[in-house]
């Protein structure tokens, strides 16, 4: 299904440095993923509802609030380039 050859092309996608041994791991580790999912691929699944997540979660997250921050000297500072309390950006669009 993968063979070393491709193992080594992702590695060196991924600016990973292996070794012989690590290559071979990963050769067997990879085909028995790919494996598993090809047997998925035998499923049935045109009666299942698409889902995002295989449990309910709800956010849990704050309410997004739009506030003052308190600092505002703190952020203008880092700024390249700035004019009066506001970020100074060059000009993107024309007048016309």
């Amino acid at each position: 299904m993968i063979d070393r050859e491709q193992v080594r092309k992702v590695a060196h996608l991924a600016r990973l440095d292996m070794n012989p041994e690590e290559e071979e791991q990963l050769t067997t580790q990879l085909g028995s993923i790919l494996e598993y999912f090809e047997q998925l691929s035998e499923l049935d699944v045109s009666d299942v509802e698409p889902t995002t997540r295989a449990i309910d979660v709800s956010n849990v997250t704050r309410p997004d609030e739009m506030e003052a921050y308190p600092n505002r000297e703190a952020i203008l500072t880092g700024a390249p380039d700035r004019e009066e309390d506001f970020f100074k950006v060059p000009q993107i669009l024309s007048a016309e």
